[in-house]
């Protein structure tokens, strides 16, 4: 079931390259923006729609997420297309992503806490989720420092971003939550023995 999950991932991952990405990169290119620029425009965004967010306007926070998380692909693109890609560049766009996750789970926080959470278990559920995602992340980046490639399991930072925008949208972020709440651990969790299989092997 998880391979097939993971084919599935690639499939999709492939169709929105080829006729999403490929273009927006090629457009960003022709009206000069840079990697860096584009990095921190997302950021930008997505700090528009964490505030929204804050104010229980979800809907519109989706919407908005979207265009932000679009920048968050492109910057990639771009370095590599215009052969400006460094370990730098890397460093400055994973940690932009990492914020910008934070903040739009803390975003989430200070709503329920400002309009009322039934024994805070959403806020427990911000927090579980926010941990979740925070160590798929990092189990893949330190895994790539060991010599191996740390991409088994689901719910990577593109598919955590499609479960926010559609609960988003939806106007009722808890599915979200609760998705990424219990499916972030378990995708670690998975992510983490393969990589400890795999070092374990060599």
């Amino acid at each position: 079931m998880i391979l097939d999950l993971q084919k599935f991932r690639y499939k999709l991952r492939s169709l929105i390259e080829q006729y999403y990405e490929k273009p927006l990169v090629n457009l960003f290119i022709s009206i000069k923006f840079t990697a860096s620029k584009v990095t921190i425009l997302g950021f930008l965004v997505t700090l528009i729609s964490s505030f929204y967010i804050y104010q229980g306007s979800f809907i519109t926070s989706g919407i908005i997420l979207i265009v932000g998380s679009s920048f968050d692909m492109l910057d990639g693109g771009i370095a590599r297309k215009t052969n400006t890609a460094s370990n730098a560049g890397a460093l400055v766009d994973s940690v932009f992503d990492r914020i910008s996750e934070a903040i739009i789970f803390i975003s989430l926080v200070f709503y329920y806490l400002n309009n009322g959470s039934e024994n805070n278990f959403e806020i427990y559920l911000c927090i579980f989720a926010l941990v979740g995602s925070i160590m798929v992340s990092y189990i893949r980046a330190r895994s790539e420092s060991l010599g191996v490639s740390g991409t088994a399991g689901i719910l990577t930072r593109p598919e955590r971003l499609i479960v926010l925008i559609i609960s988003l949208i939806l106007n009722n972020p808890i599915y979200a939550l609760w998705i990424l709440a219990i499916g972030t651990p378990i995708s670690a969790g998975i992510r983490f023995f393969d990589s400890w299989n795999t070092l374990r092997k060599k």
